[in-house]
């Protein structure tokens, strides 16, 4: 009678050390990748389940969203300019079995390609590419790391270049580049409306019959009167040219 309950007491100690050995639980975005005797046998969760102990051996994934920042890289563009470029990269995993077996570690593997695709990607694009199409690089990136985790079982959502920093004398040059931009445009617009105000003129004269010198006079007043504060003496002869003006308005 004492042996057996001797025995049944150690059976109760074994099985109170086994049974935490034993049952597994996983959380909702948690998967189990169950391994027996080194073998895969498949993939449990979540919820509660039960393994056997030494035998079989678990490795927890996390299936959410990870947000990996990826370094500054340091890399000269098309157009041999040199500028540091970082980004933030967003995945998860798709196929927890792939990213246990076929990558020994999926951070550190996805991290490396990153860079690598972001330095390729960046070196390939020329300046003008990098400052005005982000969301264009964005996608390459996109697709060429996407393209390349895929057999370790990691599915990237987004990729976005997050800084772009160029030389101090890089960012004058761009300035100095805007500035004659602008003035560009200004003379541009400035000789539209010049063009505009001789070819209107030009008509006036030749509705009214005006001789060149009239019309050279005429072509005077109206440059004169862009100046402010100018008063303008029309000689005797001119008034019959204005009223003549004004009726046929």
């Amino acid at each position: 009678m004492l042996a057996n309950l001797f025995s049944n007491f150690w059976v109760i100690i074994v099985v109170l050390i086994l049974l935490p050995m034993a049952v597994k639980i996983t959380r909702e975005y948690e998967r189990g990748v169950i391994f027996r005797l080194g073998r895969f046998v498949g993939i449990k969760g979540p919820g509660l389940f039960l393994i056997i102990p030494f035998i079989d051996k678990m490795v927890k994934l996390d299936l959410r969203v990870v947000t990996l920042d990826v370094p500054a890289q340091e890399v000269i563009t098309k157009d041999n300019i040199p500028v540091t470029v970082d980004a933030v990269l967003y995945f998860k995993i798709s196929d927890p079995q792939k990213a246990t077996i076929e990558v020994e570690n999926y951070m550190m593997a996805t991290s490396q390609n990153s860079q690598t695709s972001l330095r390729g990607v960046v070196g390939a694009s020329s300046l003008d590419e990098l400052l005005a199409e982000r969301e264009k690089i964005n996608q390459k990136l996109h697709e060429i790391i996407d393209r390349a985790t895929d057999p370790w079982g990691i599915k990237v959502t987004a990729v976005e270049v997050k800084h772009v920093e160029i030389p101090e004398n890089m960012q004058r040059a761009i300035a100095k580049q805007a500035e004659a931009e602008r003035m560009r445009r200004a003379k541009v617009i400035l000789a539209e409306g010049e063009y505009q105000a001789a070819t209107k003129l030009k008509e006036a004269g030749e509705i009214l019959g005006a001789d060149p010198i009239t019309l050279r006079y005429l072509e005077t007043l109206s440059e004169a009167a862009k100046e402010p504060n100018t008063t303008i003496l029309f000689p005797a002869e001119m008034l019959g040219l204005l009223k003549k003006i004004k009726g046929s308005e």
